[in-house]
């Protein structure tokens, strides 16, 4: 081989050992990036048996369902709806054609999955009521500020999925049967929720969607729950954390006026 030749062939060396050492540098950075997201933000399937049927269920019924005007998206207080709420849900929300699509211990990644794998679009509804966040918190997989971000990401799917609908967002129940840190991590992002709701109304007005209805609105349907003390009833949450019947009608007749 010629002098020539062999520094043309280390120079052809050199250049693919960057190039390979670029693409591992690459994706070095993209494993970083998603290594970086909280687990909030990152669409993720149910690994527990029991959820993991509920799960296909939920998507069967997206991808199955005749129109719906009322779709709720939430965990296990909005799949309670067939339970201790059952009677509340036959009452106020059959009624108006209300599809439920409540997984128990879903968190807001979990939710975000389902959407990417059944997106609502086709069922061509009005209003969607969304309840999530408070399985990221009392799982301990999330923050205050991590379970906010997921809330906004499953809030801003809806809204693109559901063109001409309302994006009822509730804001989480309080939980405890008396004042604790999770209470005050709920209370943040619930305030926190309401003035990203008018910031998000006005970017997506100002951006020219085409509806009759607001994208998104807020509410604090979960206050009624709560004592003068700050104490919540077993008439109403008999773990401090799930309605009885009585919850059930009360969220109904709440929400009665909202979804006309």
């Amino acid at each position: 081989m010629t002098s020539h030749h062999a520094l043309a062939l280390a120079a052809l060396t050199v250049a693919i050992a960057l190039v390979l050492g670029g693409a591992g540098l690459a994706r070095q950075q993209d494993a970083g990036a998603a290594a970086a997201q909280p687990s909030s933000l990152v669409p993720a399937a149910r690994t527990d048996e029991w959820a993991i049927k509920r799960e296909a269920e939920c998507i069967r019924r997206a991808q199955e369902s005749g129109k719906a005007p009322v779709v709720f998206v939430g965990d296990s207080i909005t799949q309670s709806w067939e339970d201790p709420g059952k009677a509340a849900w036959a009452k106020h929300l059959a009624p108006r054609g209300a599809l439920n699509l409540g997984n128990s211990g879903d968190r807001t990644e979990n939710v975000l999955w389902r959407l990417e794998k059944a997106p609502l679009t086709r069922l061509g509804a009005e209003h969607v009521v969304l309840l999530i966040g408070t399985n990221n918190l009392g799982h301990g997989t999330s923050n205050a500020a991590e379970t906010l971000a997921g809330v906004q990401a499953v809030a801003a799917r809806l809204v693109a999925q559901c063109p001409g609908a309302t994006v009822h967002i509730l804001e989480i129940f309080p939980r405890g049967e008396r004042f604790n840190p999770m209470r005050g991590d709920i209370c943040q992002i619930n305030q926190a929720m309401r003035r990203w709701v008018v910031e998000e109304n006005a970017r997506i007005t100002a951006a020219g969607r085409k509806s009759a209805r607001t994208p998104l609105a807020i509410h604090a349907i979960g206050d009624a729950f709560l004592n003068a003390d700050g104490s919540i009833s077993k008439e109403i949450m008999p773990d401090a954390l799930h309605l009885t019947p009585r919850g059930y009608e009360m969220w109904a007749e709440a929400l009665a006026p909202l979804l006309r």
